[in-house]
């Protein structure tokens, strides 16, 4: 293994570590902040509009400075905005930091997958998603041991900036390494404006496919939990534990997935994850036995795992590689714009219905998935 690769595998475990840090906090800082717990949604919202937005200027930061720097100066964003937050004593603040955070994950998102989607294997994809997995599960641990250790959230937020800004200064260090691995395709990459974009035959389709599985990912993550309570009756200690294990599907998934990408290709590993996602949904749809539907979440999971980085990783032999960082930016942007729609659009039609919907709006979702990927691969003549 490269040296460069052995860095960005760094750089997925890294960036995976603050994901998750707001929502597992958020119960003891928003007391602290004295503010309503539904604020959280503020700042959610703040960060997702900045990814949507360096998402979509990705390709043509990334022309004019490279995909290293772009890179290196994301994850900078990063860690001055974690680093913000530790010194954060208000509601605010905290807004206020959600610029830079947002602005440099969708940057360093998009350059990243775009940049691992032109120079490695499948394989390599899945692994390093597999990576993120196990850095957005470390994050919570080390904000658990920050707040035993003195019961003060800032520093959980401040270990995990020291964290990004040793790997900022690995990233500068390694800048010569990602210039050597540029190839002719990068070179003749220009920026492509977003009307544009969209009209290239099956951007649309895979721009929407990334909005279904996104929003798969999210309102399950959002809504597992409380539909178990509520709606099959489960205990909450029990459900919480299976709902959090739908995420540890996709972290497993993942790591296998890297294996199974040896063996077939990015459409058939894309195509075994909605298989398995329909079986998942098949044991969570049955009315009666409580532990079918429970183990259907870790089911969904591991069939979620191959989806998002099959889809990045076909980009370049689908549409070229000198437009995949203007398409991967666009479809980045796409599963921003999924993650904050959907999952809030259930719980307000959830006022008024209750529920119940959940598990056929990931239906409806993982339907329309299959539909726009078969479409996808007509339109670009895969068989």
């Amino acid at each position: 293994m490269g040296a460069l690769l052995i860095v960005i595998y760094m750089a997925f475990v890294s960036l995976g570590l603050p994901d998750s840090l707001l929502g597992s906090v958020w119960p003891i800082m928003y007391k602290d902040l004295n503010v309503p717990m539904s604020r959280s949604g503020i700042i959610f919202m703040i960060v997702s509009f900045g990814t949507i937005v360096s998402s979509l200027n990705s390709d043509r930061l990334t022309k004019r400075f490279g995909s290293g720097k772009v890179t290196a100066v994301s994850v900078a964003l990063t860690m001055i905005a974690l680093l913000g937050n530790s010194l954060s004593h208000s509601f605010i603040e905290l807004c206020f930091w959600a610029v830079p955070y947002g602005l440099g994950a969708g940057s360093v998102d998009a350059t990243l997958n775009n940049y691992v989607a032109l120079h490695y294997r499948s394989s390599h994809m899945s692994w390093l998603h597999c990576m993120w997995g196990i850095g957005a599960s470390i994050g919570p641990f080390i904000m658990s041991w920050a707040l035993k250790k003195n019961g003060n959230w800032h520093l959980g937020y401040r270990i995990i900036s020291m964290i990004q800004l040793a790997l900022t200064v690995i990233l500068f260090v390694s800048l010569p390494k990602w210039k050597e691995k540029k190839n002719k395709e990068e070179e003749k990459a220009t920026h492509i404006p977003l009307k544009d974009v969209v009209k290239i035959k099956g951007v649309l389709e895979i721009m929407l496919a990334f909005f279904c599985y996104c929003s798969i990912e999210q309102t399950t993550g959002l809504w597992a939990s409380g539909w178990l309570v509520k709606i099959k009756g489960i205990d909450e200690v029990r459900a919480s534990a299976f709902a959090a294990l739908y995420f540890t599907g996709i972290t497993i998934g993942r790591a296998l997935s890297g294996f199974l990408a040896y063996r077939f290709d990015d459409r058939k590993m894309i195509r075994l994850g909605e298989t398995i996602i329909l079986s998942g949904l098949v044991c969570i749809l049955q009315p009666r036995n409580e532990d079918l539907v429970l183990y259907g979440l870790v089911i969904l999971g591991l069939g979620s795992a191959p989806i998002f980085p099959s889809l990045i990783h076909s980009i370049p032999s689908l549409f070229g590689k000198d437009r995949s960082q203007s398409i991967i930016g666009v479809q980045m942007a796409s599963a921003y714009a999924g993650n904050i729609t959907t999952p809030p659009l259930l719980g307000y039609v959830a006022r008024y219905t209750g529920l119940g919907l959940f598990p056929y709006c990931l239906l409806v979702l993982a339907v329309l998935l299959i539909f726009l990927h078969e479409r996808l691969c007509a339109i670009t003549k895969e068989k």
